[in-house]
């Protein structure tokens, strides 16, 4: 599969490298040009190359978007048309400024990207787990103290798509429901955000 980052800091490079590892090839991009990600993508090897985020939507299976959530307006919406879009991102109002409709709870952060991106197919996931841990915390399928991940999303078939990458790299996808009511259950503030729990205590605490 071809998948690409839009944003490769702490969350986005994790994920770059555990892709890589797992035969996928990925396309990097971020605010700064192709030419930032030089080094990394020479660390990652024949399987990454560094594009715009432009050609980085169009050229890809999968997107997976790790960019600071007040600049999700700047996504490149035509390129993303049918695609399966992975929302790794949280609302901090501190750093994202405020906006109305998430400080009221009328909409998650990603609802407000999924009304940006309308025909996309976007997943949330990656947002509840601490970077670190999704770097060094993967067990092989089947280990009872493998780490759940949160998943929300409207389309089943985008959610199976991200859940086999995500045992790919070594974590369990826990289904949290639709976007809007789904996303609630794993946003910043809630049990499982940054709780990094076993796939069977984080199932349980979803479905109370």
């Amino acid at each position: 599969m071809r998948i690409g980052l839009i944003g490769v800091g702490n969350i986005g490079g994790t994920l770059a490298r555990h892709f890589v590892r797992a035969g996928h090839e990925v396309v990097l991009s971020n605010s700064r040009g192709p030419e930032s990600l030089s080094e990394l993508t020479a660390e990652l090897g024949g399987r990454a190359q560094a594009a715009t985020a432009a050609d980085t939507a169009r050229s890809c299976d999968v997107v997976v978007v790790s960019v600071p959530f007040g600049r999700y307006r700047e996504l490149p919406s035509d390129g993303l048309a049918g695609k399966v879009v992975v929302d790794t991102n949280n609302y901090y109002p501190q750093r994202d400024g405020h906006f109305e409709q998430l400080d009221s709870d009328d909409a998650t952060s990603s609802e407000l990207l999924q009304q940006h991106l309308p025909a996309a197919r976007v997943v949330k996931a990656f947002n509840a787990i601490q970077w670190q841990h999704l770097r060094d915390y993967g067990r092989p399928a089947g280990d009872p103290a493998r780490i759940g991940i949160p998943v929300s999303g409207d389309d089943d078939d985008a959610k199976r798509t991200v859940a086999e990458l995500i045992d790919q790299i070594g974590f369990d996808a826990v289904d949290a429901g639709p976007l809007g009511e789904g996303g609630r259950k794993h946003q910043p503030g809630s049990a499982p955000y940054a709780a990094d729990l076993r796939t069977d205590e984080l199932r349980a605490l979803l479905t109370a």
